[in-house]
């Protein structure tokens, strides 16, 4: 674990990142050495450099950093959805090579279908997968009820806000039952009373199937939040330098914000970010 500041241990040094922490067994998904460069006719742009990650199974762990340091590319990486220029991503110790079938995603952006009614957006992957959709319907409407939408799975997108729309989009990625569920900045676009709501959501069903959660975010406090342990990146290129191990209790509720220890975990990024030039001191 990194060490936060003032704890009488020295912080962790940025080469440790790809530690998988408790060393029993093989971890659920772990990357090695993944380098991404893409090619242009302006010239190479490197995403990713020299990326080592453990992620152990039934753990959440969020990925921060600045915009451009390649965390999108990470999760794309994950989902067997960019060839890789280096390296090796193994989920369950099988290489990704294509999107694996026990995977979910959920991006940005809620990518609703406005003429598909909420319950048959749920279960849209299940028409991909060339499954009986009836024989889904009673799954889908539980995610409903678990996302506090079982009295909307016959309206239609337009009809929802913005932080229903994204309880919809959390409950397709979830369908399938998948044991690792992708998560690509899915509330930065909603208002922050609607992000804490859904932050709370997320918690308490990731309290409730314990499943392997891989989640993207720009905000620091969020990270802190709802992980077990944060990935800290840079940019140019885009590559992990800690990983802070998150020691709070659970489940958390909104208030956990206000403990000295959260305060802590959240100073100690920003003072890594400070430290790589990409956050003024004070932001």
């Amino acid at each position: 674990m990194a060490a936060l500041p003032g704890d009488g241990a020295p912080a962790a040094p940025a080469g440790a990142a790809g530690a998988s922490g408790d060393g029993i067994g093989e971890p659920y998904v772990r990357i090695a050495g993944l380098d991404k460069t893409y090619h242009s006719e302006r010239g190479d742009v490197e995403a990713l450099k020299a990326s080592d990650l453990d992620v152990r199974n039934g753990e959440f762990i969020s990925v921060g950093g600045p915009w451009g340091c390649g965390m999108s590319t990470l999760l794309k990486c994950f989902a067997g959805l960019e060839d890789l220029t280096a390296g090796d991503v193994a989920i369950r110790g099988e290489p990704v090579i294509e999107p694996p079938k026990d995977t979910g995603i959920v991006f940005q952006r809620d990518v609703l279908l406005d003429w598909r009614s909420v319950l048959d957006n749920i279960l849209l992957p299940i028409e991909f997968a060339r499954l009986r959709t009836a024989d889904w319907r009673g799954k889908a409407l539980e995610l409903l009820h678990l996302f506090e939408l079982e009295d909307f799975a016959d309206r239609y997108p337009w009809e929802l806000s913005g932080g229903m729309r994204q309880r919809v989009a959390i409950c397709r990625g979830l369908i399938r039952d998948p044991s690792l569920l992708l998560m690509d900045e899915p509330f930065g676009a909603l208002d922050a009373i609607t992000r804490d709501e859904l932050n709370l959501e997320l918690e308490r069903m990731w309290e409730a199937t314990h499943k392997t959660i891989v989640f993207i975010t720009h905000s620091i406090p969020e990270a802190v939040f709802l992980s077990s342990r944060v990935v800290v990146m840079s940019r140019n290129p885009g590559r992990i330098v800690e990983i802070l191990d998150i020691d709070l209790d659970r489940p958390r509720a909104l208030d956990i914000r206000e403990t000295p220890a959260f305060s802590g975990y959240v100073r100690h990024i920003r003072e890594i970010f400070e430290g790589l030039g990409v956050m003024k001191r004070g932001q």
